[in-house]
C-alpha cells in the first residue's frame, strides 16, 4: 500500500514495518537524544552562531505533525532538531535520500542513530521501504524537505506536492520552517561549515493547513509561500553584513 501521494513527489513507499519499531523506541529515543542533544548540538553550533525565532509558534501543537523546510546544505537537519523542543523532537523522523544516505551500513547507521531517519526514493525505485503515512499515523512526526534536493545558491527550487498531499491524507498540520544563510556557512558540494562561525537563522512559522477544495499542488505552494516570506523577513537582521545583495537572489 503507497502513502497516497502523488509519484511524482518522491515519497510513495510501501507500508511494512511493525507498530513497534525503532521509530517510536523509547530506548533509541534516549540513545538519539544523547547523539543530537549531547553530541551533534554541541558541534554545530560551536561552528555556527544560531539564532533562534518564533519557537513559541509551534508550543500547542501535538500528536502528528509535518515539518517543512527549505533545503540547502547538510546542515539543515541537525538545526532543525536542535531547535524543537525536546518532545517534539524526541520521535522525529528525518526524509532522508534512500540513493546516499541508505547505500552503505555505516551511513544508513548513523543517519538512522542521528535523525530516526527513514528512507525516499527521488528516482526510480528503491529497496528500503517504510511507509511515511503510516509512522504519521501511528504519531510519529516528519521533517520533509520538498525541494528534492540541496539548492546550490540558497534559492528555492520548486516544492514537491509530496508533503502537502500527506499532511491533508493524514489530517495533520504543517510546520513551515525556514533556513536562513545556512548555503553561506556550508556550502553545497563543501565537506565542512565555513570558518568564523557564520551566522544562520531557524525560523518557526504558524502551523499550516489545507483549505477546503485546495489541492496538494496549491498546499505546496502556499506552504513555500510562507518559508520564502520567513526567510525575507528576516534575512537582513540575521545575517547582518553577510546578507546577499539582492541581484544575487534573482
Amino acid at each position: 500500500m503507497t502513502v497516497g501521494v502523488p509519484r511524482s513527489s518522491g515519497y510513495t513507499a510501501e507500508a511494512s514495518e511493525p507498530e513497534h519499531d525503532r521509530f517510536n523506541s523509547p530506548l533509541q529515543a534516549a540513545a538519539r537524544f544523547v547523539a543530537q542533544r549531547g553530541l551533534l548540538r554541541p558541534l554545530i553550533w560551536s561552528l555556527v552562531r544560531v539564532t533562534i525565532i518564533d519557537v513559541d509558534r509551534v508550543k500547542n501543537v501535538k500528536g502528528g505533525f509535518i515539518v517543512v523546510a527549505n533545503h540547502s546544505s547538510h546542515l539543515d537537519t541537525p538545526l532543525i532538531m536542535g531547535s524543537l523542543p525536546r518532545k517534539m523532537a524526541r520521535y522525529l523522523a528525518a526524509g532522508a535520500a534512500a540513493d546516499y544516505f541508505f547505500d552503505v551500513w555505516w551511513r544508513r547507521g548513523l543517519t538512522a542513530l542521528f535523525f530516526n531517519a527513514f528512507p525516499v526514493r527521488r528516482v526510480g525505485s528503491s529497496k528500503h521501504s517504510v511507509s511515511a503515512r503510516s509512522l504519521l499515523l501511528r504519531g510519529i512526526p516528519l521533517l520533509i524537505f520538498p525541494e528534492g534536493t540541496r539548492s546550490k545558491d540558497g534559492q528555492f527550487g520548486p516544492f514537491k506536492p509530496g508533503a502537502a498531499a500527506l499532511a491533508t491524507a493524514c489530517d495533520v498540520p504543517v510546520i513551515p520552517m525556514a533556513l536562513i544563510g545556512v548555503h553561506i556557512a556550508h556550502p553545497r558540494g563543501t565537506n565542512w561549515p565555513r570558518r568564523g562561525r557564520l551566522p544562520v537563522g531557524v525560523v518557526f512559522g504558524e502551523p499550516m493547513v489545507a483549505s477546503p477544495g485546495e489541492t496538494s499542488l496549491q498546499f505546496a505552494g502556499r506552504i513555500s509561500d510562507a518559508i520564502s516570506r520567513l526567510r525575507d523577513q528576516h534575512a537582513a537582521s540575521i545575517l547582518g553584513e553577510h546578507t546577499p545583495s539582492k541581484g544575487a537572489n534573482k
